[in-house]
């Protein structure tokens, strides 16, 4: 039996005896939901540990034990819309990615007390929605081989102290030893990245969690600095990549402007109709090698206008991708 499992039973138990005279073990047992049932011996560890955290108390009525709360107790009264459920199971799918971390399985934990909650009619409208809701979560890398890195940096943040961490940097291909004061846990993009000032390279930097080799917490206290804003961090990048800004300006045929046209790629993002059913796009946005990459996944549907060095580039690297190996 999995801890998600016992946590949906015992908040169902709750709601049970909430505004109730009581009810013996048996009669609980009867009363749990098909995805519910046990044994009695385990709804009595149940009420004997909820016991510990609520004013929960047994009593002998008539030569039968009944189970109550104490007079005046509500538990809190949960109601959802239908958009309010879906953002539910929304939140939950989205969160795959980080599957055998303790962010999921704190949400999953947090989720199923909801549902536990939940009255019937909302549950069966979850169960429905399952049949015709999926998340696709897109490509992504999995953290569960990285629990611990996670969790340490988690600490380090809640308790401002800086971090010692061998870390593998693609660009070089080699590890290092750096020296981080850690500001935020960063999820983007199917991967998740620690953003904190690199006392090595005396500026605040992105680290791919995933490729952290080793990590320690000192006893060196750091402090966010006041006025650091995440989103103004990472605002020029059309993904993850930071850079230089430039204004690019693109220019996608009329096949590619169909679903184009829809999307949001970047917030500074610019789109003018022009003739023949064309699209011109302009972007203020780091230009990086994300950036080169995004655009050839339009292939011929696009063309670079602006700025020519960003076209030079889009075409050699068009070019190698043709060439024998």
């Amino acid at each position: 039996m999995s801890r998600n499992d016992q946590v949906k039973r015992q908040w169902f138990l709750i709601g049970r005896l909430t505004g109730s005279r009581g009810a013996t073990i048996e009669e609980l047992v009867v009363s749990l939901p098909p995805d519910h049932k046990c044994h009695a011996r385990t709804v009595r560890r149940d009420l004997e540990a909820l016991e510990v955290y609520f004013p929960l108390y047994a009593e002998r009525v008539e030569g039968r034990v009944r189970w109550r709360f104490v007079e005046g107790f509500k538990a809190p009264a949960l109601a959802f819309s239908p958009t309010e459920l879906m953002s539910l199971v929304f939140s939950s799918d989205l969160m795959k990615p980080l599957a055998g971390t303790h962010v999921k399985e704190s949400l999953d934990a947090a989720l199923n007390k909801v549902t536990a909650a939940l009255p019937r009619e909302a549950l069966d409208y979850v169960r429905r929605m399952r049949g015709w809701l999926s998340v696709g979560t897109g490509p992504h890398k999995s953290y569960r081989a990285h629990r611990q890195t996670i969790e340490q940096l988690a600490r380090a943040i809640e308790s401002k102290r800086t971090v010692h961490m061998r870390y593998f940097s693609a660009s070089r291909n080699a590890t290092g030893r750096r020296e981080v004061d850690p500001y935020r846990l960063w999820y983007a993009a199917g991967a998740l990245y620690l953003i904190g000032y690199c006392h090595t390279r005396r500026e605040v930097r992105m680290f791919a969690v995933d490729r952290v080799r080793s990590l320690a917490i000192t006893n060196r206290p750091c402090q966010l600095p006041l006025g650091f804003d995440l989103e103004a961090y990472v605002q020029d990048a059309l993904v993850v990549m930071r850079g230089r800004p430039a204004d690019v300006e693109l220019v996608f045929n009329r096949k590619a402007a169909a679903w184009v046209k829809d999307r949001e790629w970047h917030p500074s993002q610019r789109l003018e109709r022009i003739k023949g059913g064309a699209l011109k796009m302009t972007l203020h946005v780091a230009d990086t090698p994300e950036l080169v990459g995004w655009i050839l996944s339009f292939g011929a549907g696009v063309r670079v206008v602006n700025p020519p060095a960003l076209r030079e580039r889009v075409r050699a690297e068009a070019k190698k991708i043709i060439e024998e190996p």
